[in-house]
């Protein structure tokens, strides 16, 4: 049960405005984590450092939210959902802005990091808010609003940055991040409920809470999945230029970052699946979501271009009809500590992309796109024995 942060009535329904709030801020914080991806060249020109030394500001970000993942959500437990995720976006914007003065990229790796350290208290709460605040028959539609609004975040944030600094330099693009960042907080600030679980137990009851997931068959199933999920799209993500750049294709960057633009499928894939949820199970569209995403990986494996890029957004659509479903699985599962539950759904998530922006390198050295391809499709096929065997079990 859930109750107000202060005495008396529970708070009023949820608002259009309380849940475009909870979207901005979902958008802020995702368009932070992908603000350098766009300006790797540019980096690698003012600091004279080589495209992997450039790259440790995106993985630093990924690393650091795994890490952190594992706090916010019992430290939501125990301090509320708003007071953390208003608070964590105000500490982003913060760290954006001292981005755009960092005088060396190692003292920018270290800011991104810290950035990676205040995304969770948004991505990590977000769900376990939306299990506090709306009814069961709007849960999922929630959910997916805010999967969409992952999306949204991550195109604007490759596609604003670069357009920022090809007309006013790298930093501009971490100033106006910054900006839409703490406009996100200050909107949550004002529009979110003040609601936390009724028992406000210790931070380490609510870490104990959290490990204790694990021991529920399907909440783990669940967790396996999210990696699964993360490793099989960033690892297909992160290796594909390297095709496109090479023979038969050759494309230059601008056209291999166009291609990005398949993301988009995503804002339809995601609240669609929310819809279907309502008359389909959900671990059988997790399941369906992710087969499709291995059809997408095996038509990416194609030589013509145009299949390709079909294939591409064939994975997009699979990827986000899984991830649009399983957060809100685990929030609906877990019996209590709900905050840790979502945390620990993402902190596994973002395990999985690690691994999966490294392992499928291996592969790539091994056998080229191929073998890429095959890394990721037996992650997928992980999730999918996961899902079947763990999730889909009775309560």
């Amino acid at each position: 049960m859930i109750e107000p942060a202060l005495a008396g009535a529970a708070p009023p329904a949820p608002s259009s405005g309380e849940t475009w709030a909870l979207y901005a801020g979902t958008v802020a914080a995702y368009a932070a984590m992908y603000i350098t991806q766009p300006l790797l060249p540019d980096l690698s020109r003012e600091f004279g450092a080589p495209p992997a030394r450039a790259a440790l500001t995106v993985s630093a970000v990924v690393l650091a939210i795994a890490v952190a993942s594992f706090a916010a959500g019992p430290l939501s437990d125990v301090l509320g959902r708003r007071r953390v995720m208003a608070s964590a976006t105000g500490l982003l914007a913060v760290v954006t802005l001292l981005c755009a003065f960092a005088p060396t990229l190692g003292a920018l790796t270290a800011l991104r990091a810290a950035q990676g350290l205040f995304v969770p208290g948004m991505t990590a709460v977000s769900v376990a808010y939306a299990g506090d605040r709306y009814p069961p028959a709007a849960l999922r539609r929630a959910v997916g609003g805010l999967i969409g609004a992952s999306v949204v975040g991550g195109l604007v944030g490759r596609v604003g940055a670069g357009w920022i600094a090809a007309h006013l330099g790298w930093r501009a693009a971490f100033v106006a991040f910054a900006a839409l960042t703490a406009l996100a907080a200050l909107a949550m600030a004002r529009a979110l409920a003040p609601v936390r679980p009724a028992a406000r137990a210790p931070l380490g009851a609510a870490l104990r809470g959290m490990l204790g997931h694990l021991r529920d068959p399907r909440l783990a199933g669940a967790y396996v999945v999210g990696a699964s999920l993360f490793f099989g799209w960033i690892g297909i993500f992160t290796y594909l230029p390297y095709r496109l750049s090479a023979p038969p294709y050759g494309l230059g960057t601008g056209l291999v970052s166009s291609v990005y633009l398949v993301y988009a499928a995503g804002v339809v894939a995601s609240p669609l699946a929310a819809r279907l949820s309502g008359r389909i199970a959900q671990t059988r569209l997790i399941g369906l979501g992710l087969a499709v995403e291995a059809l997408g990986m095996a038509m990416a494996l194609a030589r013509p271009l145009p299949l390709v890029v079909l294939g591409l957004v064939v994975l997009v659509l699979g990827t986000f009809t899984a991830q649009a479903l399983a957060p809100a699985f685990v929030n609906e599962t877990a019996r209590g500590a709900k905050g840790g539950a979502s945390a620990l759904y993402l902190a596994t998530y973002y395990v999985g992309g690690t691994l999966g922006s490294v392992l499928p390198g291996l592969a790539w050295q091994a056998g080229g796109w191929s073998a890429v391809v095959a890394s990721c499709a037996a992650a997928v096929a992980v999730g999918l024995a996961a899902n079947a065997l763990l999730c889909a079990r009775a309560a």
